[in-house]
Order: C-alpha cells, then structure tokens, then sequence
C-alpha cells in the first residue's frame, strides 16, 4: 500500500471539500508515493504522539486535529511544532488530519460518541448539511430505555476514556432522560439545535459559563460538558476501521496517549 492509496480510502469517507474553510485538513506532511504498512490514528499531533508512532514503527498518523490550523511561514526546530515535523519527516512518518471533514461525516466523530455513551440507533444530525441531510454536526437519538440524567451521567462517564476532570453536569439529576443529543469537541453553537431537536440532555466538550449559564436558565435541556479529547477519541477506532474496509491492507493501531491538555484535578 502507498500512502495515496490510504488517503483516497480516507477522503471518500471525509471529503475534504466538506471540511470548514477556516481548516486546515489532508496531508500535512509524506511522499504521496511512499510505502504504508503501519497507521496510528490519534486526536492530536503533539510529541507524545510522534514518540509512540516511532516506537511502533508507523509510516503515518492520522490525527483529528491539525497541526498547523492557522498557518505557518517556518518549520525550524526552535518550536514544538516545527520539532514535531523534523522528527517525523527524519523518520519517514508521515502526517494527515481529517478535522471538520470526520465532524459532519455520516459516520463521523459524533456517531461514535452517541455509541459510546449508549445510544444505539436511529441517530440523526442536529444540523444536518444543506446537500445532504443525512451528514452535518452533532447527532440526535433515543436511549433504548428511559433512564434519570445522573445515571446517564454515570454511563457517559464510563463510556468515555478517563480524564482529569470527568465529565460535569447541569440540571437536576433526577429528572428522566430518554433523547439524547450529543456533538464531539467543542459545541456551545448548537446549544440551541439542541434545544430544537426535542433532546433531554446534549453532551459535548468546551461548555462556557454564560452560554451554559442563560441556556439553563431558559429550561434546558440539561448539560453535559466532557473533557474535548474525550469526546473525540471513541472516533478513532472507527476511522481506523474505515481502511480495512476500503480495501486497505495495513496495519493499524489507537493511539494510547492521553493527550488531553488537562493533567490533574483537584
């Protein structure tokens, strides 16, 4: 397998087209024409994640978070991020994120969370995409049996990797919850999606005082607010599995780096 052949099985499942202008997805760094044998998939690009690749023997890593989202004019070692690029084109490991692309994909980030925290059918987008309702942000579903908020709490908490903070909740505990709506990273701007698609509590990461603050204020629904990586990591697995289906015969492996930037709770 080259790396073309991996990318054109990732880009039919995340066009990149489909990704927020202001991103910045595809390939960051690798010869087109290099071989893959090995690929890490992991959320973010950071050393942690490099050092594990090159103790594994990757010849790519496919993270969800870009390196460079703003842009950049060097690539010298005098920072991380240029170390980062050094180390792994030294080591012929190349770089290629799907960010916004996997976000609104069908499935995509979100799918993944909505299983992970136990929703298990008939999920649909908050805000579907214009073209094709069928993709877009954040998915919308039932439980398979009505449960409280605190113990849906306890199952997300569950579901997710661990992290220094866990998760946070607003609104009573007691009350019944049976719609769920949930969007991986950060997702204050689809509190009012939410609100709209009937749900009983939105999970997501990032929440802000106000925002959660006035949202609570007029009714809810309740609030679930997990660490951003958390959110995202359930995606990798799929992804990963994406190539295997598409055909191609590599390797690959979840990273098992805790990259969350968050280390410790008090």
């Amino acid at each position: 397998m080259t790396l073309t052949d991996v990318i054109d099985v990732l880009e039919a499942a995340y066009p990149p087209a489909r990704a927020e202008s202001w991103d910045a997805v595809g390939l960051v760094c690798g010869d087109p024409a290099q071989p893959v044998g090995r690929v890490l998939f992991a959320v973010d690009p950071v050393a942690a994640v490099a050092d594990e690749a090159l103790e594994w023997g990757a010849d790519l890593i496919v993270t969800h978070h870009p390196l460079y989202l703003r842009g950049t004019t060097s690539v010298a070692a005098t920072t991380p991020k240029g170390r980062l690029i050094h180390t792994l084109i030294k080591h012929d490991i190349a770089l290629y994120t799907a960010h916004t692309n996997a976000d609104v994909a069908n499935p995509g980030v979100s799918d993944a969370l909505a299983r992970a925290v136990g929703l298990t059918g008939g999920l649909t987008p908050l805000r579907p995409l214009p073209d094709d309702p069928a993709c877009g942000l954040g998915r919308v579903g039932d439980l398979p049996e009505a449960t409280t908020l605190g113990d849906f709490a306890a199952r997300a908490a569950a579901g997710l990797p661990a992290t220094s903070w866990g998760i946070r909740v607003a609104g009573d505990v007691s009350r019944p919850v049976s719609r769920v709506a949930v969007s991986g990273g950060a997702g204050d701007s689809l509190l009012a999606d939410a609100r709209a698609a009937g749900a009983d509590v939105f999970l997501t990461a990032d929440l802000r005082h106000h925002p959660a603050s006035e949202f609570m204020e007029a009714g809810g629904p309740a609030l679930i607010d997990a660490a951003h990586w958390a959110t995202e990591w359930p995606w990798l697995d799929g992804a990963a599995s994406i190539l295997a289906a598409g055909g191609v015969n590599v390797e690959t492996r979840v990273s098992a780096a805790v990259t969350d930037a968050w280390t410790r709770g008090y």
